[in-house]
């Protein structure tokens, strides 16, 4: 087993923590949190001391640790462990300031770094990857992603988010990425404020439509709301010169049934926690890989890097109306 730490212990810190201590590939042997009392019961539940950042940077029998901690130490907390010679695993983002992070190229370029953009192991994007890039459909022309959240987020969660674009629709960049096989050259973006007045009030948006496109010509349509009215909607359509591929939404039981009254279906998954707990699972098995020496990092320094040079271009286009060549 390979030992390991983990700082932060917060809603995404639980899961982390939960999928370490489940792996059977790695100890969790440290856990830390500023706020110590609050790290206690998940301490217990998975079998990990609670310690200080300083205690885990001195143990040289740590060998990576999980950063999920709040969005703004992540940058601080990864760069601390790097120099610890520890390997990483960071919550996305690994930082909200493109500048800031293109700084630190040389300490995080070629870092043992995973930077974690679930959604690439999600089983179902994952499958239809493979189904792209088996030719199926011929040569890929455009995607379209659907993201839609169940409800609006708590207001004290808006301010330290760093928007729509940034929190929310930064996943969709990175699949996007992921699955068209050009550089995007070119972004437009509409955005509006139509779930939650409070939303607006603090300066955010919480609907959005994101239109990418490649020097080729490839097209992405992104589609963001806060408020799908439905639960948790992830859906991906592929278009490609020989056919179509869908990702459709799983549903966490296949049963349905017919009356007068018409068809009856499982809802949606509630919230990201349930819809992805396999994509969480197999992230911790990837960063187990990582560790063995059997893996590289699946996205790092140059996927955060891509996806958040697409947010920034995205917020710019919905401020001033126009397309943003990059």
């Amino acid at each position: 087993m390979v030992r390991i730490a983990q700082l932060g212990a917060g809603r995404m810190g639980s899961i982390h923590a939960r999928n370490a201590a489940a792996n059977p590939r790695l100890e969790l042997a440290w856990l830390v949190d500023p706020q110590p009392a609050a790290a206690v019961a998940l301490a217990a539940e998975t079998g990990a001391t609670l310690a200080d950042l300083d205690a885990v940077l001195a143990d040289p029998g740590v060998k990576g640790v999980i950063v999920a901690s709040s969005t703004d130490a992540h940058l601080e907390n990864t760069l601390a462990c790097l120099a610890a010679g520890k390997a990483v695993f960071c919550e996305k983002p690994l930082d909200l300031d493109l500048a800031r992070l293109v700084r630190h190229e040389a300490q995080l370029g070629d870092a043992p770094l995973f930077v974690a953009f679930n959604r690439r192991f999600d089983p179902h994007f994952a499958s239809l990857a493979a189904q792209l890039r088996s030719g199926v459909i011929g040569t890929l022309e455009s995607l379209h992603l659907i993201n839609h959240d169940p409800a609006a987020p708590p207001a004290h969660f808006v301010p330290t988010s760093g928007g729509l674009f940034k929190d929310f629709t930064i996943h969709d960049f990175d699949v996007a990425a992921w699955l068209v096989d050009e550089p995007f050259s070119e972004v437009f973006a509409f955005a509006s404020c139509l779930v939650d007045p409070m939303i607006g009030e603090l300066g955010d948006v919480d609907t959005a439509r994101v239109i990418l496109k490649t020097a080729g010509g490839k097209l992405v349509m992104i589609s963001n709301t806060r408020r799908s009215g439905c639960g948790y909607d992830q859906r991906i359509e592929a278009f490609g010169s020989k056919g179509m591929a869908m990702a459709d939404n799983p549903l966490p039981s296949t049963v349905r049934h017919w009356t007068e009254a018409g068809t009856g279906a499982d809802a949606l998954y509630p919230g990201f926690v349930s819809r992805y707990a396999s994509a969480y699972a197999a992230e911790m098995d990837h960063f187990a890989d990582i560790l063995e020496g059997k893996a590289a990092p699946e996205t790092g320094y140059a996927a955060s890097i891509a996806s958040l040079k697409l947010a920034e271009a995205a917020a710019r286009s919905a401020a001033t109306g126009a397309p943003v060549r990059l």
